[in-house]
Formats: C-alpha cells, sequence, structure tokens
C-alpha cells in the first residue's frame, strides 16, 4: 500500500537519487541542488512548480512527479498556461500497483487548482512503457518530434 504526498525537504536526498534513476545522465549533488530548490521555493525557474512522492509505507519512496505550469505545450490551447508533467518515475518493484496512476492524479488535481484546463507531459520517443502508462491514464499523442541543437 502507498500513500501519496507533497514532498518535503526531508525527501530530498532520496528523490534526487530517484531523479537519477529516471535521468541517469544527471549528477547526485545537481540534482540534490534542484530538488532543494523547488521543495523551498514552489517554483521551477520562474513559475509555479510541485513535487509529490509516492510513500511505500516501508521508509521509502515508490515514486515522484513533478509537475509545474508553462505557458504552452504542444497539442494545447495556447490562450490557457497549461500544467506540464517535468518528471513521472515509479521504482520497479512498484510498478503495476497503481502508483503511477496515484502520482498522475496528484499532479492533474495541482494543476487544476491552478485554473489549468489542460495538463501536459512527454517521453523519448522509444520510450514505450511510458507511451504505454501515458495512455492507459488518458493522454494523447498530439506529436512525435526529434529534436534538433547545435552550438554557436
Amino acid at each position: 500500500m502507498h500513500t501519496v504526498r507533497r514532498a518535503e525537504l526531508r525527501d530530498r536526498d532520496e528523490l534526487a537519487q530517484l531523479h537519477l534513476l529516471l535521468w541517469p545522465e544527471c549528477e547526485l549533488d545537481q540534482e540534490k541542488e534542484q530538488v532543494m530548490a523547488l521543495l523551498t521555493t514552489g517554483k521551477c525557474g520562474t513559475l509555479p512548480a510541485a513535487v509529490f512522492v509516492a510513500d511505500a509505507g516501508d521508509g521509502a519512496l515508490a515514486g515522484f512527479i513533478e509537475v509545474g505550469m508553462r505557458s504552452h505545450a504542444d497539442g494545447c490551447n495556447v490562450a490557457h498556461p497549461v500544467g506540464f508533467i517535468e518528471g513521472w518515475f515509479v521504482r520497479q518493484a512498484n510498478r503495476n500497483h497503481g502508483v503511477g496512476r496515484s502520482l498522475m492524479r496528484a499532479a492533474e488535481q495541482w494543476a487544476r487548482s491552478h485554473d489549468c484546463a489542460e495538463i501536459a507531459s512527454d517521453a523519448l520517443i522509444d520510450n514505450e512503457d511510458s507511451h504505454r502508462a501515458h495512455t492507459a491514464l488518458g493522454y494523447e499523442v498530439v506529436d512525435r518530434c526529434v529534436h534538433f541543437r547545435k552550438s554557436l
């Protein structure tokens, strides 16, 4: 059994570790700083944001979701701000037990409480597990894209 709650400062180190499981290219110290900034300010950059965690009841976190506001998102009405799932992760052992669904519902409620009529998310083009999870929760694909950059 799990309980979803708003993340607290005491969760910082474990959240940073979960970040590394989702984003392995990152560095632990950098993730600790990012988590601390989000938890203390309630913002990602200059816009409101929140982190919710699934407490597994055994002293460990089963997963997390980070949700924030964006001025726009692909496939959403550009006339209104939109909630955006910035990161969503559930430990392998806790998958297929409703943890991800509970986390997503908390993020959706947060977005509603910030007057969002829509919420969006993204996933890497080859992350089929994430695609299936989003689809199972009622999300629809609005675009498939490859992003480019060039240093100048």
